[in-house]
């Protein structure tokens, strides 16, 4: 060895495992990197590298059933920031200032909550936002989303229903079915350059959304529109605190139109009551009253313990049952079983229902689907109310029998009344028409289902006179469209408040359907506590019931009309015995004794005397004489002008007023 190596060899062997020591802690470190933690390096780099943005899905649409939109989808743009990352948040509150005109200082509030993220704005327009849209600003995060509008306002609201500033369904259809309308997100990568901007390119991976469902509902617009204006103008008319109103097709159950007022627009949810966002066809139950009588008939003349020509003896409107006193609106003395109905006799319902018994009346009103769900794909359906017998007290089978003690909701006594109408089978209400994908491709539809028999066409067919009867002739005359034979049921319930039923708060209701001999249509109007002389059903909710579907006539061709056998509209000419001059309306069954050369002169009558009368009786009688009413109070008829024996045009106003 040289002098030097010996001199430096102390040294060279130092530096020597230095190096190798070095290259074994370089190659360790390497090791753990690449091998043991290469996966969580792997992630953190493609992170910095790479972000994946989510592809929101389009939501799907809500259709009418002849497919005209009851929703849209309108772009919009959310603002936001991370607070924390903004440096000078005055000039960013100015930038937003110049754009939406909203306060400066309401940004800057926002911005110096302490919160890691907030959002400045929500559902900004395009043409708002344009200018940061062109003009990026650092640290602004400029979301593209999009919000649901809803075209048509409150016609359908609650139906259709309404989402959350997020597009997520709340109420209605919109809720039920927020699976399939949201469809599903997508997402793609994106590359981030060195100043940390999101480049898309080709070669990295992207999976495409999958738009929502649309969905295609058995409603009508048009038959929607008129229900909701023509409920509205008589809630005006009538002092009604609230009205629900149903059209549907009672062979095949399809709900047409259904309403409840007041209602909600929702666009803008926040500004109503949310009470106002219920379906209350199917949510809330009442006491129908006399709608509630077709049950006890139909098991009567199913069971054959009555015929239509039967008579029964009504007791002058006054029947004591087990110490309860039932009263009728009119003193009537014997009627067959086809007045009862007609005439709406409480007396001669509850005489009815005693020939078939308690059993048999809860097995019908079971059969006709009350106290269970019908199973309409909706939200919130309740079961309404009817005990079984042996919670019955001794004066049940006469309430029950004429509407008391029993909770009814719209639809199902809809459903009831459609299986008269169709011959005698209880169908499942549906409101959805058909679900499609967004490839076009059919998800789900809703067919027509029977559910039961609930008694034979024959019986059916005979109930179906009787109600044809009720609007010719009896209660539920004013909802009687000149050329078409309507049959129908009026209802008057006195509500239950406080432990005890009200002598001033009324459901007024009315259910029918036209044409009696084929149904293509039927309808139930309830009015909520209208102001009395309105809570009659024949008085409040029928006349509604005949605008709505003189207006639907008027615009659907699909209705074929089928006149009525030869009974006049108008007022005619008879030859009668007695030469006063007294109009004689063609369509009351009154037995006219015929003579010779005697002419009824119809332009002029004689005003009849109904002091001391009850006002439905004063109004029926005003009515058959061709007259219309106005009402003054309430209780029994004290005045009447012009005065009686007053001779009078045809079709004029009289005024009565009761106490």
């Amino acid at each position: 060895m040289t002098k030097t190596y010996l001199k430096f060899r102390q040294r060279i062997t130092v530096i020597s495992l230095l190096v190798i020591l070095s290259w074994a802690g370089l190659s360790a470190r390497f090791f753990q990197i690449q091998v043991l933690n290469g996966n969580t390096y792997r992630i953190q780099g493609k992170k910095q590298g790479e972000a994946q943005k989510t592809l929101l899905a389009n939501r799907g649409n809500i259709f009418d059933r002849k497919n005209t939109p009851l929703t849209r989808n309108i772009i919009h743009y959310n603002l936001a920031v991370h607070p924390s990352k903004i440096q000078d948040k005055i000039s960013l509150a100015e930038t937003i200032h110049n754009c939406t005109n909203r306060p400066i200082e309401r940004y800057t509030k926002m911005m110096n909550t302490g919160k890691s993220f907030v959002y400045l704005e929500r559902n900004l327009s395009k043409e708002t936002c344009s200018n940061l849209i062109k003009n990026p600003v650092a640290g602004l995060i400029l979301e593209r989303k999009t919000r649901r509008s809803y075209t048509h306002g409150c016609i359908a609201a609650q139906i259709i229903g309404c989402t959350d500033v997020d597009d997520k369904g709340l109420t209605g259809i919109e809720k039920k079915f927020d699976h399939l309308l949201k469809g599903t997100s997508g997402w793609i990568i994106k590359q981030r350059n060195g100043l940390g901007d999101l480049n898309p390119k080709n070669s990295f991976p992207t999976k495409p959304p999958i738009d929502g469902s649309n969905i295609q509902l058995t409603i009508d617009l048009d038959y929607q529109c008129i229900l909701q204006e023509e409920l509205a103008r008589r809630m005006e008319q009538t002092g009604a605190v609230g009205a629900t109103g149903l059209l549907m097709n009672p062979h095949t159950g399809a709900i047409l139109a259904m309403a409840s007022l007041p209602d909600f627009d929702p666009n803008h949810p926040e500004n109503s009551k949310t009470e106002y966002q219920k379906i209350k066809s199917i949510t809330d139950q009442f006491e129908p009253g006399s709608t509630f009588k077709i049950v006890a008939v139909t098991a009567a003349v199913e069971l054959k313990t009555v015929s239509s020509e039967q008579e029964f003896n009504c007791e002058n409107g006054s029947y004591l049952y087990n110490n309860l006193r039932i009263i009728d609106h009119e003193e009537f003395g014997l009627l067959n079983t086809s007045q009862i109905v007609a005439n709406s006799s409480n007396v001669g319902v509850i005489k009815i229902s005693e020939t078939v018994g308690q059993n048999n009346l809860y097995r019908f009103a079971r059969q006709y689907g009350f106290g269970s769900l019908t199973n309409i794909n909706l939200m919130g359906e309740v079961n309404g109310t009817l005990r079984k017998t042996q919670d019955w007290s001794r004066i049940s089978l006469a309430q029950i029998s004429r509407g008391y003690e029993v909770g009814v909701t719209a639809i199902q006594l809809a459903s009831a009344f459609a299986a008269v109408a169709n011959g005698g089978f209880l169908i499942r209400p549906i409101v959805i028409n058909q679900i499609i994908d967004d490839k076009g491709n059919r998800r789900y539809s809703e067919q027509s289902e029977i559910i039961r028999k609930v008694a034979s066409p024959d019986a059916m067919n005979t109930l179906k006179e009787m109600l044809v009867k009720t609007v010719e002739s009896g209660t539920g005359i004013e909802a009687r469209i000149p050329g078409w034979n309507v049959a129908g049921k009026t209802g008057t319930a006195q509500k239950f408040i406080d432990g005890k039923y009200s002598t001033t708060k009324f459901i007024s209701n009315f259910v029918g359907f036209f044409p009696a001999d084929n149904p293509q249509l039927l309808g139930l109007i309830l009015l909520d506590e209208p102001k009395i002389g309105y809570h009659w059903g024949g008085v409040g909710a029928a006349p509604t019931f005949k605008k709505i579907m003189e207006r639907i006539i008027n615009i659907d061709d699909s209705i074929k009309r089928k006149k009525r056998p030869a009974q006049p509209d108008k007022e005619e000419s008879f030859l009668v015995n007695n030469p006063s001059p007294v109009l004689v309306k063609s369509e009351v069954n009154i037995p006219v004794p015929l003579r010779k050369n005697q002419i009824v002169h119809t332009d002029k009558i004689i005003i009849p005397d109904v002091r001391n009368m009850s006002l439905l009786k004063a109004m029926n009688t005003l009515r058959k004489n061709g007259l219309r009413t106005k009402i003054d109070g309430s209780g029994k008829v004290i005045w009447q002008s012009p005065k009686p024996g007053t001779k009078i045009t045809a079709g004029s106003i009289c005024s009565i007023g009761l106490k």
